[in-house]
């Protein structure tokens, strides 16, 4: 009797742990609730700011090209007549309404129901999620999806323009997943019809998935209301749909980067004419026939809104002109999953995050072929999610359940009382190298924009110069100026020190992060992370003090060796440029990445001489950012300082760099997916009298457990 009741106390004391447990993931699960309502509210409210913020003649270019002198929304005259307007008749008569407003209490209006539009959008999108829905997903869905929403570049255009771009969305998936009655659900989609007329694609949909009257009343709605255009407005509807063939060569030029669908990729190519017509007619069709039937599969498959979101992008790409605020069908397309692995799970909601809310520029360089690239990232990912993206059928037993990534045992830190973070476990395997090259690239374009918005004064960064030589002075290290005159005065000494300060500062970071990530993946994460950390700190030094380096002070006597002899006499010289803020020297990223370089490799190199060549880098770095004047000696130690936190912040979170010692041993064989296996039929219990009775076996109690309950030894 006393070993039940210690048992029951036991399990009483588990239970009590788990409930702890479960209380405490709800609470952290609220806790990220309300600061996704707080991003959300932040967002919004910066939104309407930006919107209203900007002059008359600026802000909803588009509804204010009605604007006439009298400051109210005109009736008069053709919808077409500057050739900014782009929408359909019919959409022109839904903004006949605000010619009875003023202009100023229209932009309100417009951009707080732009804001509820929005807010329905991540509603009903958050709420079409495929089943099953945990309840975490459940609770945080509604506010993530709101937020993408308000980040993402075709929402952010569509406030700027005042475009109804939002409101087929939003009819198409309140047809699809909100409205019960088949004959509604058919006026909803005319309607987006009537004001994208490409949109007729989901009353095909809604057909091939055996809605076959909410496809009839469809096309009736978009019939109806395009001919309530033509009575209503017919010289407009005569300009859009003959002279313009269904909007195509309305607002801006059809080959600009604006228009990312595969009629403006071909004439950017440099394409034209009958040829152009027929080729991008012939890939239409293609892409329609093979992005139609992926939907009709992944509907029938369980999946409406990626079935919707494929179909969407279909409508991308056929078009003849798809502007910015009408792709926001692509970044619907981040609920499909993708990759058997779990590591590759968010790589392409990742992709398509990034290309939706960065400008092009952000995610890939310019240069050469990449260009292209770059400039229509948007049209390939709408084509890659309606023809190419090999999304993962419910069916699929990687659905739930994907190949599981291998881990590093876990190594506590010195530090003990500092617990490291449960989602920072060190990963063996390299990462996805496409998601890899889109992160770096935008988290790079990022530091670079931050840099140059860190903006000083010419008196404060000169000030803070002074500052500096007064305690190298102090400290009797000032040697800049001794040697600056010395290499200047050696020409082949100068040409290396220039050459070796412009080119190794990047190439050598590059150089060891690609080794790293071939031969070393483990260790990769763990010095991308270290680097990441430093630049970051130093970005923070740039923002607070703002410093002149020696070519940019006056009277001290510094030759700039790169640029050649300045005018001091400028009165704007040594300001902010247009390239880089040249006052963001302390600290010094290029000593501090090179002293990165060489902790990296004389940790890692298998070789003594490959460590001596590691040492050589900062060695060779230091002595070329003062002989060519671009920094102090004490910007060299802040370098060095924020190399060491961004090693201390690594080691703190994902602990010592090695991995435990039976890591590099056998790792255990992976689990892929169970195969059902047939289990023979169990043998016929004996009868009960011929059991044994059972011993009383008492169960080992965890030793924290019993510590909890009093029990413990």
């Amino acid at each position: 009797m006393e070993w039940w009741e210690g048992r029951r106390s036991v399990v009483n004391a588990d239970h009590s742990v788990r409930g702890d447990a479960v209380v405490d993931v709800r609470t952290r699960t609220g806790l990220t609730r309300a600061l996704l309502w707080l991003v959300v509210a932040a967002l919004a409210v910066r939104q309407t700011a930006v919107v209203l913020r900007q002059p008359p003649g600026e802000r909803l270019t588009d509804l204010e090209s009605w604007i006439g002198e009298t400051g109210v929304l005109r009736v008069t005259g053709s919808l077409y007549d500057d050739g900014r307007f782009t929408g359909t008749p019919f959409a022109g008569l839904l903004l006949k309404p605000f010619t009875l407003s003023a202009a100023a209490p229209s932009a309100v209006v417009w951009t707080l129901g732009a804001l509820l539009l929005v807010a329905a959008l991540g509603v009903v999108a958050a709420r079409a999620l495929p089943e099953p829905v945990g309840r975490r997903t459940a609770l945080l869905a509604v506010p993530a999806a709101i937020a993408l929403l308000l980040l993402s570049l075709p929402v952010r255009n569509t406030f700027h323009l005042g475009q109804t771009g939002l409101l087929p969305v939003l009819l198409v998936l309140l047809a699809w997943f909100v409205v019960r009655d088949h004959r509604l659900r058919g006026v909803l989609v005319g309607l987006a019809a009537a004001l994208q007329p490409v949109l007729l694609l989901f009353a095909a949909l809604l057909w091939l998935t055996g809605k076959r009257r909410a496809s009839v009343t469809a096309g009736a709605a978009f019939a109806f209301c395009t001919a309530a255009a033509w009575a209503a407005v017919p010289k407009d509807s005569w300009t859009y749909w003959v002279h313009h063939a269904a909007g195509a060569g309305l607002g801006e030029r059809a080959d600009g980067l604006a228009n990312q669908s595969l009629h403006g990729v071909l004439l950017r190519l440099g394409l034209a004419g009958p040829a152009e017509i027929a080729l991008f007619l012939v890939l239409a069709a293609a892409v329609t026939v093979i992005g139609v039937r992926r939907a009709v599969r992944y509907a029938q498959d369980g999946q409406p809104l990626l079935a919707v979101a494929v179909t969407g992008c279909v409508v991308v790409v056929v078009s003849p002109t798809a502007w910015q605020h009408q792709l926001l069908w692509v970044l619907l397309a981040v609920v499909g999953k993708v990759g058997k692995r779990a590591s590759d799970r968010l790589v392409w909601p990742a992709v398509v995050v990034l290309v939706l809310t960065l400008p092009g520029k952000m995610l890939l360089p310019n240069v050469g072929p990449i260009t292209s690239v770059r400039d229509n990232g948007l049209f390939l990912a709408a084509l890659g999610a309606a023809c190419l993206v090999p999304f993962l059928a419910r069916t699929s037993p990687y659905w739930q359940r994907p190949i599981p990534t291998d881990h590093a045992k876990p190594v506590a830190a010195r530090w003990r009382r500092v617990p490291l973070l449960p989602f920072w476990r060190r990963v063996l395997h390299r990462p996805n190298l496409l998601l890899e090259l889109l992160l770096i690239r935008a988290v790079y374009s990022a530091y670079s924009q931050v840099r140059l918005a860190a903006t000083a004064g010419r008196p404060v960064a000169e000030e803070h110069g002074r500052q500096i030589h007064a305690i190298e002075q102090w400290l009797h290290i000032d040697i800049e100026l001794w040697v600056n005159h010395t290499v200047v005065e050696i020409a082949w000494l100068r040409e290396f020190f220039d050459y070796y300060y412009s080119t190794f500062h990047f190439l050598v970071p590059l150089a060891i992060l690609g080794v790293l990530y071939a031969r070393r993946p483990a260790d990769y994460r763990w010095a991308r992370t270290s680097i990441g950390f430093a630049t970051v700190l130093a970005l923070v030094g740039f923002w607070l003090y703002p410093l002149a380096p020696p070519r940019l002070m006056p009277g001290l006597g510094f030759i700039d060796t790169l640029h050649g002899v300045q005018d001091f006499a400028k009165p704007d010289y040594g300001t902010l440029t247009g390239v880089t803020n040249q006052y963001a020297a302390m600290p010094s990223l290029h000593f501090g990445w090179s002293l990165w370089c060489g902790v990296v490799i004389v940790i890692l190199a298998p070789k003594l001489w490959m460590k001596a060549l590691g040492l050589l880098h900062p060695l060779f770095t230091v002595a070329a950012i003062v002989a060519t004047a671009n920094h102090w000696v004490l910007d060299a130690v802040g370098g060095g300082l924020v190399v060491a936190l961004g090693f201390g912040l690594t080691y703190l979170l994902s602990g010592p760099r090695r991995l435990a010692t039976d890591q590099k041993q056998k790792r255990e064989p992976r689990s892929t997916v169970p195969v059902p296996v047939p289990v023979p039929a169990p043998a016929p219990a004996p009868a009960a009298e011929s059991l044994p009775a059972p011993e009383a076996v008492p169960t080992p109690i965890p030793a924290e457990v019993a510590e909890k309950v009093g029990g413990g030894t």
